[in-house]
């Protein structure tokens, strides 16, 4: 197996700096049930991935925040960008008036299940406490981080976590786990509350596939968890998207692997734990079919 090829978290500019913010998926997602407080419990072990929004923080004559965004993907550029309010969440809290402006490239599509726009968020957390100086404890930027949303704590950590609650409660896992994944990118966005409005809990299949998982997570055995591919939010995505469970078929019987789905979706991958030929003969035939994007990549290391 290659070791992952990761860029550097940050890189210093002429005038600014350059921070990566990297996509994730999650290599086993159980659902618990319902909270009180109308939110679904969920145990997930996610990673991040070497395939990364960029942020670019520079300085500017005037007061405010300026969000630029540019990429390969729309994100919006206002006040409901998680980036814009990180930002300020994040000035108000160092009582620091901003002047600052922040170019998201946006690489990695939105309405995936790869956590883009999570990431994003805390890239800027990290990258503006950073660049501005603003001196801002771990714990405060973890409080911001969780009051913006669920799953952002994962990206100010390491590269592998168990994540548990509303997904904010983080375990980190030390033990290198080095993998390979083709992702599938369909031209489908789904939306997560969507999904979790769709989905309907199913008690007996999250017992079974705890009392499988559990035991493997104390192990620190990433890998047998890995394989069982498990997502409780596949029937949900599959419902209300029929064509991701016809892509995820047509390419399990072409080369004999299992495809994951990642997150509430759309996106899905599949491990590749040897020779790359009938993976690139899937790669291909997704475009050819489905007019879907695949990409190989690597786990991050950061």
């Amino acid at each position: 197996m290659k070791q992952a090829q990761s860029l550097d978290q940050f890189e210093c500019t002429a005038d600014g700096l350059l921070v990566r913010a990297p996509a994730k998926i999650n290599l086993s997602l159980l659902i618990t049930g319902k909270r009180p407080d109308g939110f679904h419990g969920i145990e997930t072990l996610m990673a991040k991935i070497n395939w990364y929004d960029e942020l670019l923080f520079e300085p500017t004559q005037k007061e405010g925040i300026d969000l630029v965004c540019t990429g390969s993907y729309w994100a919006p550029d206002g006040e409901e960008n998680l980036v814009f309010q990180a930002c300020q969440k994040l000035y108000e809290r160092a009582d620091v008036i901003p002047s600052i402006r922040v170019t998201l490239t946006k690489n990695i599509p939105a309405g995936t299940g790869l956590g883009s726009a999570s990431s994003d968020a805390a890239a800027t957390i990290i990258g503006l406490n950073r660049f501005a100086q603003l001196d801002q404890p771990d714990s405060v930027l973890n409080e911001i981080c969780a009051s913006l949303g669920s799953d952002i704590n994962f990206f100010l950590g390491g590269p592998l976590a168990h994540c548990t609650g509303r997904g904010e409660k983080i375990e980190q896992i030390e033990e290198k786990t080095d993998f390979c994944a083709l992702l599938i990118i369909s031209n489908i966005n789904t939306s997560t509350k969507r999904v979790y409005g769709n989905y309907c809990h199913d008690t007996k299949e999250y017992c079974r596939l705890s009392e499988k998982i559990n035991p493997l997570l104390r192990k620190k055995s990433v890998d047998s968890v890995a394989k069982i591919c498990a997502n409780m939010l596949e029937k949900s995505c599959f419902e209300l998207h029929p064509e991701l469970e016809r892509i995820k078929q047509d390419c399990e019987r072409l080369c004999g692997s299992e495809v994951c789905l990642s997150g509430s979706g759309s996106a899905m991958y599949m491990l590749v734990p040897g020779p790359f030929e009938k993976f690139l003969q899937v790669r291909d035939h997704v475009k050819k079919k489905y007019n879907c994007e695949s990409r190989f990549v690597y786990n991050n290391r950061w």
